[in-house]
């Protein structure tokens, strides 16, 4: 376990860790960077938390949008977690995402902050629709590691376990975790970062689901009334060239206290 203690953590990202879906915006989002800062306050509780984090951004855009505000936080710790609506899109470029992330990497590493990452879940088993972007996954996964191998950067390989891809712990979007996905997110970077109270137990499955998974035609009809929900309007504000965080800024732009709390 690691015994330097963590004091000004600052999150950049897109809407995970923003934390859709995990709350809602008339209620206030949580997501697992807020639990992940909770945890830390448990040990430290003069730890203070910053979230930059905006739904919607492209690696590029946390990078020339997010990197500037966190090193002007002197922060200590730093997540930094994009791509996944690189991956989504038809003009993916894997090299061109982890030129990003390794940017962001090298800078916040020659501050001196340690740096979390994380890899991406087959979204294909997440969402069928997707099953053909699986080897972008691949090919992203591998660059995250090989470039935070580069520059000491901690990874939290949520790629390796069933649990992820569990639809249990996915919001109804299938894009955003539920709140028990972020609190297996944070989990899963607290173990990786060693924390005290930290292990392995965000890796065990889930237990049985309660009533049987969809098949046959049911599957299809959800799979139908997913795509009309949730996809359908995706698509549409990629053609007006829109995006879910027009307009938005960062939740906690700000270090703060930050208040620990149980997981549920």
């Amino acid at each position: 376990m690691t015994n330097t203690p963590y004091l000004r953590y600052v999150a950049l990202g897109d809407s995970q860790t923003e934390g859709l879906g995990d709350g809602d915006d008339a209620t206030g989002l949580r997501g697992w960077a807020d639990r992940l800062a909770e945890r830390l306050a448990q040990t430290t509780p003069e730890v203070r938390y910053a979230n930059l984090a905006v739904r919607g951004c492209v690696a590029a855009q946390v990078h020339t949008q997010q990197l500037a505000p966190a090193l002007a936080l002197r922060p200590d710790l730093v997540t930094v977690v994009a791509g996944m609506n690189d991956l989504l899109r038809p003009s993916f470029d894997a090299d061109e995402v982890a030129g990003h992330l390794e940017a962001m990497f090298e800078a916040l590493t020659a501050y001196g902050a340690r740096v979390a990452t994380l890899t991406f879940p087959d979204v294909g088993r997440i969402i069928p629709l997707a099953r053909p972007i699986r080897p972008r996954v691949v090919a992203l996964n591998h660059r995250i590691r090989t470039a935070a191998q580069r520059h000491g950067v901690v990874v939290a390989e949520t790629s390796h376990h069933d649990v992820v891809t569990d639809p249990r712990i996915w919001s109804p979007d299938r894009l955003h975790a539920a709140p028990l996905g972020h609190d297996r997110i944070a989990a899963a970077v607290a173990h990786a970062l060693e924390l005290p109270g930290s292990d392995e137990t965000w890796t065990h499955p889930l237990p049985p689901p309660a009533t049987p998974v969809p098949a046959g035609w049911r599957a299809a009809a959800a799979e139908a009334r997913w795509a009309a929900a949730f996809l359908g309007p995706w698509i549409g504000r990629r053609i007006r060239g829109r995006s879910s965080g027009d307009g938005r800024s960062a939740k906690r732009p700000q270090l703060a206290a930050v208040q620990a709390r149980p997981a549920p």
